[in-house]
């Protein structure tokens, strides 16, 4: 029964071909075509292939002829002669019209497992997040996209409604109170610390996220590269931001009276005449 199942899978090859030559040398040597496929790293179907004569079935000539020079090494076959009779039978192949197949791109004997080549793909992926991240979080921190808000706006929500006598908008210089600080932006990266360099709270916030300066903290201070993108308030009173622009800025004093000096110092814009004055 066995021997009918290995006459089906490998089929006689002509007397005194390249295939019959090597399949004898391969059995004298007692080694099982498994055992060949294993040491020299041919795909045992193109052994078979091979053993069978049919070497235009192969993806290409240069497989006939490579895989045949390593066969005949291993079992101890002159590697010329066998080359030479390889090229000798496939060109009598080609003057019957048979041509070798065309080469296959999956071919296990030349293309990675498809394993391999996920992982690599997953660890390039991580190498770069890896990058990016460290990049933007301690060597560019103030990098990143434009604020997609108005700052004009953001400055006229700030100020309040009241105005003196010369139309110039009033901030109350006798407010008090926590100093909170509002991120109007995910991804704003900022730390706060007191005079002695002690930190106080550090992190990436997001849209809506806060910080209140603790009320015993010695001269607190702040360092971020988004200062347009954190709103302040003083005793829950808004005060204008620390900038309006991108670019970093580190030491900047937070106290309340710090805060509230700047907002003096600050131009004052003219109030905005209601509809029908003038």
């Amino acid at each position: 029964m066995s021997d009918e199942h290995t006459e089906e899978q490998e089929p006689a090859v002509v007397a005194g071909g390249v295939g019959a030559r090597l399949r004898e040398a391969r059995e004298e040597a007692g080694l099982e075509l498994n055992e060949v496929a294993a040491k020299t790293r041919i795909p045992q179907r193109h052994l078979l292939t091979i053993e069978n004569g049919a070497l235009t079935d192969l993806p290409a000539r240069t497989y006939a002829v490579g895989f045949s020079r390593t066969y005949a090494r291993l079992v101890g076959l002159d590697e010329r002669e066998i080359v030479e009779q390889v090229r000798m039978e496939l060109a009598a192949e080609e003057d019957e019209g048979h041509t070798p197949a065309k080469f296959e791109p999956g071919d296990p004997a030349r293309v990675p497992g498809k394993g391999l080549a996920w992982f690599a793909l997953f660890a390039a992926i991580l190498l770069i997040g890896g990058i990016y991240a460290f990049y933007s979080s301690y060597l560019a921190p103030g990098m990143g996209p434009a604020p997609l808000d108005d700052p004009a706006a953001r400055m006229a929500e700030a100020e309040t409604d009241d105005a003196d006598e010369s139309g110039q908008v009033r901030i109350p210089t006798a407010a008090s109170g926590p100093v909170v600080f509002t991120s109007e932006m995910d991804g704003t990266w900022v730390k706060f610390y007191d005079a002695d360099g002690e930190r106080l709270y550090e992190a990436q916030m997001d849209e809506g996220d806060s910080f209140t300066v603790p009320a015993d903290a010695e001269g607190p201070q702040v360092w971020t590269g988004r200062p347009y993108a954190l709103a302040i308030t003083v005793g829950g009173r808004s005060v204008p931001k620390l900038s309006e622009v991108d670019e970093v800025i580190k030491d900047v004093p937070i106290t309340a009276e710090a805060l509230l000096a700047r907002a003096d110092a600050a131009p004052r814009a003219p109030a905005t005449p209601a509809p029908g004055e003038g």
